[in-house]
């Protein structure tokens, strides 16, 4: 049944040529991913040309380290005692590793049990040690063990460094491990603070956008209005080319027409200075985000004014058209819309303080909210303590109660058995409304 395995799922290694039965052998073999490791799997010692698994010599279970996953893998070793070793003799054997099915998954290549020669299989080790009368010579010991046990220790040292290195290979591949997902947990952070940021620009370029809109709009109503104006000034010089014999009426005409200029000049620097407010707004938006929908309420607000302006310079327009010889009652209205604008903009500025009371009163609440928070606190504190007080006191005066109860009652039975029958009788009558007495304050 002596079989090969090039594709063994375990692969035995540094496997000697000759072992002696004096030491105990260590078998090292690897598990690979193939193979699917059970506790009942063994690794046995055979002669070489055994035809059936019950022919072992001895075995070992086949243990792997802690921590082991399935599908990886791993280096194990199995320990085979000095006791069941075959004897001395030229009999090759090999390490079978039997499957907890019987399927045999490995073997190693032949080896031989042997004694060591007297000579040529022995080391000579020296070892210094300290006298101990005290004196400075040193004295050399001479030790002579096999050069097996002397290999046999080598590799021990060998293997014990190897699994430390293994160990530290495997601490720092778990570092690796976090830190690379601690990085990626940073990233998708990172990813979704800025989508964030993204979409708050997207939203102020936005909000920019309309009130740049906004702002056009009021430009080329403020041109229209222009327009008109000049309009009514040809039309005026029409009237007065018409009307030449009326001197005095036109020199009323130039008059109305100098008013109507002078306001229009501070309608123009109303204008500018609606611009500039605009302008102002849109900087504070933008440095601000706290207090945008503060400034989408006085956005909303301006705009309705410039509504309600436009409205009234449509209304004023038509009259205008309609009423060209009234030039006067066309200033009056224009006058009314002037001061009307004004009122407008100290209602916005009577808003903008009402607001800013509003939110220093709510801070005031606030921290007269923190203050009555903690006074609670520390005197729910205070109380919890004199509560506990109170309790230690109570218990101590039951102790107290007890103690006296019980020495009382200790001397009544003392004197109870001095006196005589008729005082023996008297006694519980008087004894009874103390003990009664000190019951009632110890449940008390």
């Amino acid at each position: 049944m002596e079989k090969q395995y090039p594709q063994s799922a375990v692969v035995f290694r540094n496997v000697g040529q000759r072992y002696f039965p004096q030491t105990r052998v260590e078998c090292h073999y690897s598990v690979t991913s193939a193979h699917q490791w059970s506790s009942s799997d063994w690794i046995g010692i055979f002669k070489v040309g055994w035809s059936s698994l019950s022919e072992y010599h001895t075995y070992s279970w086949s243990l792997v380290p802690e921590g082991y996953t399935e599908g990886s893998d791993v280096d194990c070793c199995a320990l085979f005692h000095a006791s069941y070793l075959p004897r001395p003799s030229t009999v090759e054997y090999h390490f079978v590793y039997v499957h907890k099915m019987g399927k045999v998954c490995g073997q190693s290549r032949p080896f031989t049990f042997c004694a060591p020669k007297p000579l040529d299989e022995l080391e000579t080790l020296r070892e210094e040690r300290d006298e101990e009368d005290g004196d400075d010579e040193e004295e050399e010991l001479l030790l002579v063990v096999p050069r097996a046990q002397l290999l046999q220790s080598e590799l021990e040292e060998c293997l014990r460094e190897k699994a430390e290195l293994q160990q530290a290979v495997l601490e720092a591949k778990q570092e690796i491990e976090e830190e690379r997902r601690s990085s990626t947990k940073a990233k998708e952070e990172w990813e979704t603070e800025r989508d964030t940021m993204k979409e708050e620009i997207h939203q102020l370029c936005q909000n920019l956008t309309h009130k740049c809109d906004a702002l056009k709009k009021v430009e080329g109503k403020h041109k229209d209005v222009e327009s008109c104006q000049e309009n009514l000034n040809s039309e005026l010089s029409q009237l007065m080319a018409e009307k030449v014999h009326s001197q005095q009426q036109i020199k009323d005409l130039e008059d109305e027409v100098k008013v109507l200029t002078e306001r229009e000049k501070e309608r123009n620097v109303e204008l500018e200075r609606l611009k500039e407010i605009l302008m102002k707004l849109s900087s504070q938006i933008k440095h601000d985000e706290e207090k945008r929908k503060l400034l989408q309420v006085e956005h909303e607000a301006t705009q309705t004014e410039v509504r309600g302006l436009q409205s009234r310079l449509d209304s004023s327009e038509r009259l205008a058209e309609g009423l060209r010889g009234e030039l006067r009652e066309l200033g009056i209205r224009q006058g009314h819309a002037h001061a009307e604008l004004h009122q407008s903009r100290l209602q916005v500025a009577q808003l903008g303080l009402q607001l800013s009371e509003e939110k220093l009163l709510l801070r005031e609440e606030r921290a007269n909210w923190a203050l009555e928070r903690e006074a609670f606190r520390s005197a729910a504190q205070a109380d919890q303590q004199k509560v506990e007080d109170l309790r230690s006191e109570v218990q101590r005066k039951e102790e107290q109660l007890q103690a006296e109860f019980w020495s009382e009652s200790d001397s009544n039975r003392m004197q109870a058995d001095q006196h005589s029958d008729k005082k023996q009788l008297m006694v519980p009558a008087l004894v009874d409304p103390v003990f009664s007495e000190l019951m009632g304050s110890i449940m008390w």
